[in-house]
């Protein structure tokens, strides 16, 4: 049997005077998974978000949040759903312990704020103002205030945007950790790698519409392995794109080679004859990032 959905947006549609937000978006939600929102600056993401979640008025079209309309029942779906939002910011002297009792108040039956800074790793940082964190640790904190309210529902727009490469997985780690105690989970991204870690699947989302959904790797879809070689420096990659159409050329020094083992094999072999001893070679797969420039690549 099929699942319920806890979230269902259905044909929605918003408009800015003349300009046209969001066209036609459709998807579900089910419970328990971590659900990705993907898609270029200016597709929509936000807007859906903010749709979704009650925040933005709708033009058209259909918005259900666990049997709730969000525009019509607010307050109820705001005591169910936790939301951070994107560059959401704090007052820059309010501390993280005086953020999440304030935040605390606005709920009926409030999360425990010292059990949730234990949880995220912001015990030993509760007397430190919004501004003296590191961006790794405003994120955390935005988690909790999102998490404060112990909700069924989470939503997450562009959680990592500007953290370094450790931190962004350290706040994969507790994304998963969020899901983990049963919480659905709603994220915005265009990180294509935090998608395909994180995401049971994915919308892509171009120019106001839905242009693909499912698991990561259905969206990605088969495809066809080429293989990635690196030349040493000071050899041009023509010496050999210019003879196999098999071959493209890189400006970063490495070709990339079509057409399975026996293209690899034969521009291997043309290497050999020229004495060209490539530095590495690497099998690449087509993934979620492969689909996603093709389908969006009008709006690059």
């Amino acid at each position: 049997m099929r699942e319920t959905p806890v979230i269902e947006v259905v044909n929605l549609r918003k408009t800015f005077g003349s300009v046209v937000a969001v066209e036609d978006v459709s998807f579900e939600v089910v419970r328990g998974e971590i659900f990705g929102i993907l898609g270029p600056n200016g597709a929509g993401k936000s807007t859906t978000v903010e749709a979704m979640t009650g925040l933005r008025s709708i033009d058209g079209g259909r918005v259900c949040v666990l049997g709730l309309d969000p525009h019509r029942q607010g307050p109820d779906v705001r005591e169910l759903v936790g939301t951070q939002l994107q560059e959401a910011k704090l007052p820059s002297r309010l501390r993280v312990g005086e953020a999440l009792e304030l935040y605390a108040a606005f709920y009926q039956r409030p999360a425990d704020p010292a059990d949730l800074m234990s949880r995220l790793g912001l015990s030993k940082h509760s007397s430190k103002a919004f501004a003296d964190l590191s961006g790794g640790q405003q994120q955390r904190l935005s988690i909790a205030l999102a998490l404060v309210g112990n909700p069924q529902i989470a939503v997450l727009d562009e959680l990592t945007t500007g953290l370094d490469p450790n931190a962004r997985r350290a706040t994969w780690e507790l994304v998963r950790d969020i899901r983990d105690t049963g919480v659905t989970v709603v994220l915005v991204t265009h990180y294509m790698e935090e998608a395909e870690h994180l995401c049971d699947r994915v919308a892509i989302v171009r120019a106001g519409r839905v242009v693909a959904v499912g698991p990561p790797a259905d969206v990605a879809g088969p495809g066809v392995e080429s293989y990635l070689i690196r030349l040493p420096d000071g050899v041009e990659p023509d010496i050999i794109a210019a003879g196999f159409s098999e071959v493209a050329r890189h400006d970063d020094g490495r070709m990339e080679v079509t057409g399975g083992p026996a293209a690899l094999t034969r521009a291997l072999n043309r290497l050999a004859e020229l004495g060209v001893r490539p530095t590495s070679v690497q099998t690449r797969s087509r993934n979620l990032g492969d689909a996603y420039t093709e389908l969006t690549h009008q709006d690059l």
